[in-house]
């Protein structure tokens, strides 16, 4: 099934530049393929560079180092989470025409700066920050009459600058793979976003096992962020998140038809 995914994703030309996205007509591998990923609960746009899929509220009132995980992942350290298999995400990703990038490395500064400096705001890390092709996540719901489009990063505080993250691209990686173990017939790895369940991190790590990285220089703490959680519905609530490659408009009719619809609240209208 997997592999099927995948070539249908690879046969696709880059997609269209937003110009031509009125006169775009699907290729019979892109009907294909929507259609195989639409029955894995991932809806693809090719023409408008973006798939959307859904997710639960995971964490809102305690520390995160990840933006989403599966249900096996680290669901206590994520914003959200997603019944959406990682390898078939990814399959739709490269559909919208991304190449993995690099991830981040940091250092400890040697020597390390001042407690005066630290106190400012100096980094106590060399960072290199992560580099290549990238994506806008945005997060959705309806309720009643009123819409909630949200770019992520308004949704996630940094606790030590007491503002909002800072609005910016995510780097795409792809994961990576491993060798099997115990070894299994011809096909002796195994991807390590599928093993280990973690989609979208925040914080930095090193192993580059996820699909996609934050890529500011705060994202090497891990201790920092929270989900502005004034903003967010209720834990288990069932939202819509969106990785596009150019930014979303919710007033796009084709985006706000993907919103997960949320149960009006008491007294609301």
């Amino acid at each position: 099934m997997h592999k099927l995914l995948l070539y249908c994703a690879l046969a696709l030309v880059s997609p269209a530049p937003r110009a031509a996205q009125e006169a775009h007509v699907p290729s019979p591998a892109e009907v294909e393929l929507q259609a195989r990923l639409a029955e894995q609960s991932i809806h693809l746009d090719v023409a408008r560079r973006y798939c959307a899929f859904p997710v639960e509220v995971a964490v809102r009132d305690d520390l995160l180092e990840y933006l989403l995980v599966g249900p096996a992942g680290a669901s206590h350290e994520s914003a959200f989470s997603t019944p959406v298999s990682p390898s078939v995400l990814n399959v739709a990703l490269l559909a919208l025409g991304v190449a993995p990038g690099t991830n981040a490395d940091w250092r400890a500064k040697d020597p390390q700066p001042s407690q005066a400096e630290l106190d400012s705001g100096v980094s106590p890390y060399e960072i290199t920050l992560p580099k290549g092709d990238g994506f806008y996540i945005y997060v959705g719901w309806r309720r009643a009459e009123e819409t909630y489009f949200y770019r992520v990063e308004d949704l996630l505080r940094n606790l030590a600058s007491g503002n909002a993250m800072t609005r910016a691209p995510w780097v795409y990686l792809g994961s990576q793979t491993l060798p099997r173990t115990p070894k299994s017939g011809p096909d002796d790895t195994v991807f390590a976003a599928e093993v280990y369940r973690n989609l979208i991190n925040v914080a930095y790590f090193h192993e580059g096992y996820t699909l996609i990285t934050g890529a500011l220089p705060e994202c090497v703490e891990q201790s920092i962020w929270m989900l502005n959680a004034w903003l967010v519905p209720d834990r288990g609530a069932r939202l819509t998140m969106f990785l596009a490659r150019e930014r979303l408009e919710s007033e796009d009719a084709a985006v706000r038809a993907q919103l997960a619809e949320l149960p009006v609240l008491g007294g609301g209208r």
